[in-house]
């Protein structure tokens, strides 16, 4: 096979092949570091994604210290250096590296170290903070619990209490961790009526929306899937809450606990399917939750035909209202000009090859100037909160803040709230962010 990924005149696009995670082989240690060294040999040759995070600093700095300067100097054991600081964004692969499939390499770097760390949780499980923080449905009702909810938030923002979370259970004590609410988004909704038009369907959408609130949009901000309704009812378009729900298990992923992933599609995958039947789209409004029906899961997964077409029918927000749009079925009488907003285009929307659908929505606003800034925040929900890792997100963000800083906006925020949250936590100067669906709201006034 040619390395040329150049076939008959044209350019094929990155592939991605299964995740044979059900294969004994996939947790042989002695396989998986002989790919770690591998690939780690590779992207020691390249180094192109060195920018992007704190794994490929951490894999040359082990290469560049070694006695030979070579991947073969670099000691097994600091192999999982690496695989610690990659929290999945899969920004290596789909903008950076040349050599992944169908390139005779093969280099999946993110599988990769999802690979790696299913095999260390199979063999050695998580500590408690960990499956604690990837736990997100459980900490949302426990925390917001009536009377319980006013004190994990107080608890959450004095400086006694982070302390405390810091030396109990390895939280770092400057990570801004995020509100919880006891009026979830389920219960805001709970007398919710859809919308009595007809839907209006085109080729790529059926005009009527299924939302996967997500833990996060259902905890912590419901506030951004109350604008979200708003503006899919505002055009015309019914909406209705998937009746039954779990996290979409990225954390879990993440952990590399592929059990919990699996666990948690069995329970979000039959109403997901039965919408799907009826005929309505699904949109969730964290871009890590749309990833993971649209990637993830149909790779762990391949050969679930449920799945698989399900995967058709999710959206992110902007995608879909860009479609409606294309269509000429997006309300574009807008009230409100937004003046200089400050956009971050999140990793995992952006590497789900759908373009910059949020930039294109937010400058069709009279009045308005978006700049984009394409930067990784470096949080990934539990990797900024950390004790050993908060410090290496912060400087991964601090290009993006700086940005921030430097356009002085009206507005600023990003597709993904958490990562809205680190910049907030970055800029330190009383300055709350936005959700671009938010803003949306604003400008048309309702």
């Amino acid at each position: 096979m040619s390395s040329d990924p150049i076939r008959e005149g044209g350019i094929e696009a990155p592939t991605r092949h299964p995740i044979n995670w059900r294969d004994p082989e996939f947790f042989d240690e002695e396989k998986l570091f002989t790919e770690l060294g591998r690939v780690y040999d590779i992207c020691h040759g390249c180094r192109r994604c060195v920018s992007l995070c704190q794994a490929f600093p951490t894999l040359f700095d082990l290469v560049d210290k070694s006695p030979t300067l070579e991947i073969d100097g670099v000691e097994k054991s600091d192999y999982w250096k690496v695989v610690d600081h990659c929290y999945l964004c899969d920004l290596c692969y789909m903008t950076k590296c040349p050599y992944v499939p169908p390139h005779e390499w093969n280099v999946d770097f993110p599988h990769l170290m999802l690979r790696a760390k299913a095999s260390r949780f199979q063999k050695k499980g998580a500590s408690r903070r960990d499956r604690l923080l990837t736990s997100t449905d459980t900490i949302g009702r426990l925390a917001g619990i009536p009377i319980v909810v006013n004190t994990v938030n107080t608890a959450n923002r004095s400086t006694t209490g982070r302390k405390l979370l810091e030396r109990v259970l390895g939280v770092h004590k400057d990570a801004l961790l995020p509100k919880y609410h006891a009026r979830t988004l389920r219960r805001r909704m709970r007398n919710h009526k859809v919308l009595t038009v007809s839907p209006t369907a085109t080729e790529t959408t059926r005009g009527k929306v299924a939302l996967f609130a997500t833990c996060y949009g259902n905890f912590n901000q419901p506030e951004i899937v109350e604008n979200l309704v708003a503006v899919l009812e505002h055009n015309q378009i019914p909406v209705t809450l998937v009746s039954k729900e779990r996290c979409c298990a990225m954390p879990k992923l993440d952990l590399g606990d592929l059990k919990a992933v699996a666990k948690a599609l069995e329970i979000n995958q039959p109403p997901l399917v039965e919408l799907m039947n009826d005929g309505w789209d699904i949109i969730a409004p964290i871009p890590s939750c749309v990833l993971m029906f649209k990637q993830e899961l149909p790779l762990l997964f391949p050969e679930d035909q449920d799945l698989a077409r399900l995967r058709k029918h999710w959206f992110d927000p902007f995608e879909y209202l860009s479609l409606r749009h294309r269509e000429g079925l997006l309300d574009t009488n807008f009230q409100n000009p937004l003046g200089k907003v400050a956009y971050h285009a999140a990793c995992h929307q952006r590497v789900q090859n759908i373009g910059p659908r949020t930039r294109d929505l937010l400058q069709l606003v009279p009045g308005t100037e978006v700049i984009t800034i394409e930067r990784c925040s470096g949080h990934d929900g539990t990797y900024a909160v950390k004790n050993e890792t908060h410090g290496a997100s912060m400087r991964i963000a601090r290009p993006v803040i700086e940005k921030i800083n430097r356009a002085r906006p009206d507005h600023y925020g990003s597709d993904c709230p958490i990562a809205a949250q680190q910049f907030q936590n970055g800029l330190a100067d009383g300055s709350t962010p936005e959700h671009p669906i938010s803003l949306l709201r604003l400008a048309y006034g309702i």
